[in-house]
């Protein structure tokens, strides 16, 4: 039995599988770069979109709390918070050298009132001040 060499290669089903890709990647780029998707998008007033307010609650080094830079106690608070939205942002600043159990009593308090947004400020290590 003789083998025959090939003389020539038939490029013609390699030519049409390549124009098929080609094809579906000039159809598929072309509907995603112009947008053929027509979504009309709802409308919305510019109030809706302002975010929410932050509080802050600060404790002093004494364990005073403060709420809106207003002195109050623990049982006001208490009393304050229970009408801000549960989104809203609450920073909590607490001195360093408080006792530990006002701050967890604050914290818990939040937590209880369902406040998601809770932040504990502190300030960077190299950027404290020597006494």
């Amino acid at each position: 039995m003789e083998e025959n060499e090939f003389n020539y290669i038939n490029v013609i089903p390699l030519v049409d599988v390549m124009l098929v890709l080609l094809t579906i990647v000039l159809t598929t780029s072309t509907f995603i770069a112009s947008g053929a998707i027509s979504v009309s998008l709802p409308k919305a007033s510019p109030q809706q979109a302002q975010a929410a307010k932050s509080q802050i609650i600060s404790i002093n080094s004494q364990g005073i709390i403060y709420f809106a830079a207003k002195m109050v106690s623990f049982e006001d608070l208490n009393a304050l918070i229970k009408d801000i939205d549960r989104e809203t942002s609450i920073i909590l600043r607490a001195d360093q050298s408080i006792r530990l159990q006002v701050f967890v009593d604050v914290l818990d308090l939040l937590n209880n009132k369902g406040f998601k947004k809770v932040a504990i400020q502190t300030q960077r290590k190299d950027q404290v001040k020597e006494l």
